[in-house]
């Protein structure tokens, strides 16, 4: 079941009184057709305040189409960075190694092994980005799981240099993101004010979300050295937003507002529309809570139709790619509210989904991760697929 806030649709659903799949721990249609839920497995909508500013609104129903299959053989493929001159990099979450993609041909070169990762259960080497200033500083930030904790590193990439020798000394730019088993994050993002957003997970400690104190179950926003950026919440804090559970997708839409998606435990996932020191409600509320305590998501899933991992921004709607559910939801907005029902694409059709980035226009990357442990993977890999979307 999906439920949807919605201003200029509202989309009335029974709730399903059934028990889903748990998420604690990232669980619990044919192209160009999607699905949207319909009653009894259906959206509906909470009461909220007018929708921002919008642009043009995307219609309601939407489509996606496969164009191509880049390259296969990937191993726990996590974070994703198109390069602006060709190419794209993943990162394997358990070896720990930064691949370049060549977008045309698939062919895969190895940059190198990322220093100090320690991959067990949910972490390892997870997100990473490139710097504001990739043009001239060449640096890659990457996300990863320690023997002790989570950190934020970032490493000189030199194409020069051969294969498997072209990443610098991880240099520590944050660290003390407390780790687990499961829940540790792991996205990370340059937002369009060039400071550095990051996913953190409660790491299964639930109180941690709501202690302002504690980087676990945050969104953090800091400078690329580090520092708490300027305009933060709270005084000398990086801790942006609060009471997340295990954040892994970030996106910018076209008038710069955060959106973020969150993994619930056993009822609702969510996607939230992120300001500024609000209260996401973990553990106190999971899903809408018409509690004006805390920042109600926009739309919530059942965890067996979701499980949200990455998101992306592209053609007026968001993409997310869900892990458990094995789909793709498509979002269209009405500012910072879904103008009709999340539509599911590819249901079943490449398994689990890890990662969604936009390619630009109407076109995206799409990453499986069927070799997480937790997939069935064919032939033992996982793919890079590129789609076109309306």
């Amino acid at each position: 079941m999906v439920q949807v806030r919605a201003v200029t649709v509202v989309l009335a659903a029974s709730v399903l009184l059934v028990t889903a799949g748990c998420s604690s721990g990232e669980e619990g249609g044919a192209d160009g057709s999607g699905t949207s839920p319909g009653i009894g497995g259906g959206a509906s909508h909470a009461s909220s305040a007018p929708s921002a500013t919008a642009g043009p609104t995307p219609p309601a129903k939407g489509s996606v189409r496969v164009l191509r299959t880049v390259t296969e053989g990937l191993d726990t493929p996590w974070g994703l960075a198109p390069l602006a001159g060709g190419g794209l990099l993943v990162s394997s979450r358990d070896k720990g190694t930064i691949t370049r993609i060549d977008e045309k041909t698939g062919a895969k070169t190895v940059l190198g092994e990322v220093a100090g990762v320690a991959p067990a259960g949910e972490g390892g080497l997870l997100g990473i980005a490139l710097s504001p200033d990739f043009a001239s500083d060449h640096m890659i930030y990457a996300y990863l799981t320690t023997a002790s904790d989570n950190r934020i590193v970032r490493m000189l990439y030199d194409d020069r240099k051969p294969s498997g020798e072209q990443l610098g000394a991880p240099d520590t730019i944050f660290k003390g993101i407390p780790k687990g088993v499961i829940h540790n994050g792991g996205r990370i993002a340059f937002g369009p004010d060039r400071m550095l957003y990051a996913g953190a997970g409660e790491t299964g400690d639930r109180g941690l979300a709501q202690d302002k104190k504690s980087l676990g179950g945050k969104i953090l926003r800091m400078t690329p050295e580090g520092e708490p950026a300027p305009g933060n919440p709270f005084p000398d804090s990086v801790v942006y937003s609060y009471g997340h559970r295990n954040v892994q997708g970030l996106a910018w839409d076209d008038k710069q507002r955060l959106w973020a998606s969150e993994f619930g435990q056993d009822t609702w996932d969510e996607l939230n529309q992120i300001k500024p020191g609000d209260n996401y409600g973990w553990p106190v509320v999971e899903g809408i809570s018409h509690n004006s305590a805390y920042h109600d998501p926009i739309v919530q899933w059942k965890t067996d139709e979701a499980s949200p991992s990455g998101i992306a921004y592209a053609e007026g709607s968001l993409w997310m790619a869900a892990l458990k559910g094995e789909r793709l939801w498509r979002i269209p907005l009405n500012g910072t509210e879904a103008s009709a029902a999340p539509e599911a694409f590819l249901t079943g059709r490449y398994g689990r989904l890890r990662t969604v980035v936009s390619a630009g226009g109407d076109r995206l990357w799409l990453t499986t991760s069927e070799t997480d442990g937790r997939g069935t993977p064919v032939k033992g890999d996982d793919r890079l697929l590129e789609l076109e979307v309306k």
